[in-house]
């Protein structure tokens, strides 16, 4: 059985389209003869590399047949199931500079085949795909399969915020470069995998370019419909809060590729703003309480906001080390935890000071309407959540320390 040239590229084609089967005996020989017909009239080299996943048909035999009887066919036999699995296989060890993903139906018109691959062998782009979604895209296809198609597309672009339209067409490309930055941070090996390597793909900056395509449904599909959308939304699910988390270092893919935009950049930032507003939000209520519960007690009031603010700090700064900036192990976290205390003795400082502003400026009512106080202090410490933000993510957590992802 033939496999993939491993990286160094001397005779390593332009492309390298890779096909993943799942017992495909029938229509994989027709679909590689048609795309071998059609990737001979290409400008580029190209190669054919047939990923079979784990078929227990006649599927891996019709591949070998295929790669020998063809120099430009290569076949590859997977223990496991998995589109994604074969994809990151092919991907990382082939040395084409430009790696092509199609399905095996061939429902995308192959003349949309150069103006995929062009834009990333110029370096203008460094992923493109096909666009069922377009204006000018020609498709055929069933109702239902429309409907689901558009909002999966829909839902995306509302909960990760993506600006590509179309993320499940099976025609999409990449360079090898972005492929060797992005493949490592995309966890999904099954039918999230190259929605997750688009979104990862825009929030690090790169570039991706999008083709308008004819398209023509597959009647046979074997995709379950239902499985496939569940782990979607799972998908979808586990890669938004790893975003929010900050806890994969796009901003240092984007950098290595030269693509950083101000998108990128700002997004890690601002999914850090998010969930430390929601940590802070939780930390004021729950310090409002505590000094509420404290005041009846006769506890004077430098001291209810100083039992308060402590008991919340802590806290604090776990909920934020764990969720906010994406630490995990303990390594550092009792430095951490300190640096978290000082943080909270100048968050001290200022609601006392506050509070003593309060009790000189209007005395008497520091005794009287406890409300007034809670009120004076909750907008001192939104000064003070402001302030832990900015020291912790430059001094506690700072990016540079390697702990931030």
């Amino acid at each position: 059985m033939h496999t993939p040239a491993d990286e160094g590229g001397d005779t390593a084609p332009v492309l390298d389209i890779v096909i993943p089967v799942h017992n495909e005996e029938t229509d994989l020989a027709p679909a590689v003869e048609r795309l071998r017909r059609h990737v001979a009239h290409l400008p580029y080299s190209a190669r054919i590399t047939i990923a079979d996943n784990a078929s227990n048909d006649g599927t891996s035999l019709v591949a070998q047949r295929l790669a020998h009887a063809y120099d430009d066919v290569h076949a590859v036999r997977l223990p496991e199931k998995g589109r994604g699995r074969a994809l990151r296989q092919v991907w990382s060890r082939s040395g084409s500079p430009v790696l092509v993903y199609m399905d095996v139906d061939l429902s995308t018109d192959l003349n949309a085949l150069l103006p995929l691959v062009a834009p990333l062998l110029s370096g203008h782009s460094d992923l493109a795909i096909g666009s069922r979604l377009s204006r000018s895209a020609r498709v055929s296809r069933g109702r239902k399969r429309e409907m689901i198609s558009r909002c999966y597309n829909v839902l995306l672009r509302h909960t990760l915020r993506v600006r590509f339209s179309d993320a499940q067409c099976g025609f999409k490309a990449i360079r090898r470069d972005a492929a060797r930055e992005l493949l490592p941070l995309v966890q999904n090996n099954t039918w999230f995998f190259d929605t997750e390597l688009l979104v990862l793909a825009e929030r690090a900056g790169l570039r991706i370019h999008e083709v308008p395509v004819d398209w023509t449904d597959d009647p046979d599909s074997r995709v379950d419909i239902l499985a496939t959308a569940i782990e979607d939304l799972g998908g979808m699910a586990r890669l938004g809060w790893s975003l929010v988390a900050g806890r994969v270092p796009l901003a240092e893919v984007g950098a290595r590729l030269g693509r950083t935009s101000r998108r990128s950049a700002s997004g890690l930032v601002g999914a850090q703003v998010a969930v430390f507003a929601l940590v802070g939000i939780a930390s004021t209520l729950a310090y409002a309480l505590l000094y509420l519960s404290f005041r009846p007690t006769g506890t004077a009031p430098p001291v209810a906001n100083g039992l308060a603010l402590l008991a919340t700090a802590v806290a604090n700064t776990a909920a934020n080390r764990r969720f906010t900036f994406g630490v995990q192990g303990r390594e550092g976290v009792a430095r951490q935890h300190l640096q978290g205390l000082l943080i909270f003795g100048a968050g001290l400082a200022v609601t006392s000071g506050s509070l003593w502003l309060l009790e000189h400026g209007l005395a008497g009512w520091t005794g009287q309407h406890a409300g007034v106080e809670v009120v004076v202090l909750t907008l001192a410490n939104l000064f003070v959540t402001v302030m832990r933000f900015v020291l912790m993510r430059s001094w506690v957590f700072r990016p540079s320390s390697g702990l931030v992802r």
